[in-house]
């Protein structure tokens, strides 16, 4: 059974790592499985498409990338994103703070809400924006009369985008804000503090990492979203087409390495986001 051990560096007490019984034969298989699906699954579809990215050279993958249409579906990809992932936040700051230090009726129907688009396919969510806001929807007819676009338009594509990633705040923060508990905000209120200093001078502080790790997996998600932005978008070349929707078009086409450039584009987006992933999960290791 592992003990308690005392952190030299923080002084803080932890639990003790506990010692492994695996024979070195079984710790080789299931490193080796691990590293094999790994390797098949990530590794070798990455370095496939940095292959045929440049099968044509440099200028052809230049060329790809300054494309105005792939222009266009960068600068919309980070629109979509710069909106989506701050009102995710504060969404979910709002909702775990809700949830995790108030009693209220209802809460167990807002959990629910939550989780709602895990369980609702991307696609299906994109149809319910164009049953409200298309031309033949339940709210398009007005939309219509005062020259308001969602649908085929950036406002639709921010929306879809939001559905489908406005769970990963929130649900990163749930578990850490529920382990944290309310003695800390307890104890600022007796000694004088109320309301938002309380939010932004212990409960923030406290959960800085946790939103932050949240805030990327939303931004990872909204860049790479298809299937309710596919819907929502219509297609139209330099308007309303993102860098998944461009990829899926180019590939269409038939310009395979136009189409693997741009993705490779999207991947180094995604290894940013590890990257920064990574970097906050050591600082919060140290910080523990």
């Amino acid at each position: 059974m592992a003990g308690i051990v005392t952190n030299p560096r923080s002084g803080k007490s932890q639990p003790a790592k506990p010692h492994l019984t695996e024979s070195k034969a079984v710790r080789f298989v299931l490193i080796g499985i691990s590293l094999l699906f790994i390797g098949l699954i990530v590794i070798l579809p990455m370095v496939s498409v940095i292959a045929e990215s440049f099968r044509k050279g440099w200028e052809a993958y230049l060329s790809a990338l300054t494309d105005p249409d792939a222009m266009s579906a960068l600068k919309l990809t980070l629109i979509t994103a710069l909106i989506a992932v701050p009102l995710n936040t504060i969404f979910g700051v709002a909702a775990a703070w809700a949830i995790t230090k108030f009693k209220f009726r209802g809460k167990n129907l807002l959990v629910t809400l939550i989780d709602l688009p895990f369980a609702v396919s991307p696609v299906v969510s994109g149809l319910i924006y164009v049953l409200l806001f298309g031309a033949q929807g339940f709210l398009g007819p007005w939309l219509d009369k005062h020259d308001i676009d969602i649908i085929f338009a950036t406002p639709g594509i921010v929306l879809a985008t939001m559905f489908v990633t406005f769970p990963f705040v929130a649900r990163e923060l749930i578990p850490l804000m529920e382990a944290q508990g309310v003695q800390d905000e307890e104890a600022a209120v007796s000694l004088g503090a109320r309301g938002w200093r309380v939010f932004f001078k212990v409960t923030l502080p406290n959960i800085k990492w946790g939103l932050l790790y949240g805030m990327i997996l939303c931004n990872a998600r909204a860049m790479g979203e298809f299937g309710a932005v596919s819907v929502v978008s219509g297609h139209i070349r330099g308007e309303t087409n993102t860098l998944p929707l461009h990829i899926e078009i180019v590939y269409n086409e038939y310009q395979f390495s136009a189409a693997f450039a741009v993705a490779s584009l999207l991947m180094l987006l995604a290894i940013i986001t590890l990257v920064a992933k990574s970097i906050l999960e050591s600082r919060m290791h140290q910080e523990q």
